[in-house]
């Protein structure tokens, strides 16, 4: 059975916010690394090689049941924050939308009686429950941390030390580049 274009115009919007994270964690990347911060850096490259292969598994999902994704533009996310307290609100703040988006679909999913989408979504709602969760725990290191120089250093050099699951990358792969 075919998704219904309702649920598949959604998926492509869920598609386009999944990227637009991408974009947004590779924007505090580059903020993080002007600030010399590269173990903050290393995890906002994490985040954004997560937060494409989530829309990779969303464009694969929509294939595999017969949809089709289409790419949608971008907008430019913020490129400065004023502090590393604030950008992790805006990872929190972010994340907290992205649940929200999900349950949604779910919500979605159940009025058109598409139990498949439902099934996969659930993995998701799993996902956005650890994403808050990591993200808040930095939040509340960073508000602690202040300005403290030490504590900023071995925050840093514990987020340096954040590396994406070797498991995760074949969900990119998961279809034949020929």
């Amino acid at each position: 059975m075919s998704i219904k274009n309702e649920m598949q115009d959604a998926i492509n919007d869920q598609i386009q916010a999944e990227m637009f994270s991408a974009y947004l964690y590779l924007s505090m990347a580059s903020w993080f690394d002007d600030e010399d911060l590269p173990g903050f850096s290393n995890w906002m490259r994490c985040q954004y090689m997560e937060e494409t292969m989530h829309a990779m598994k969303f464009f694969n999902f929509l294939n595999d049941r017969g949809g089709r994704a289409e790419l949608k533009p971008l907008e430019g996310p913020d490129t400065k924050w004023n502090s590393y307290i604030e950008a992790f609100e805006a990872v929190v703040k972010h994340e907290e939308y992205i649940s929200g988006r999900i349950n949604k679909l779910v919500t979605l999913s159940r009025k058109l009686e598409d139990y498949a989408t439902e099934s996969f979504l659930m993995w998701y709602v799993d996902e956005q429950v650890e994403e808050e969760d990591s993200a808040n725990e930095i939040l509340s290191k960073v508000k602690r941390i202040k300005t403290d120089s030490n504590g900023l250093f071995m925050l840093d050099k514990e987020l340096a030390s954040r590396a994406l699951s070797p498991a995760a990358v074949p969900t990119i792969l998961a279809q034949p580049i020929i």
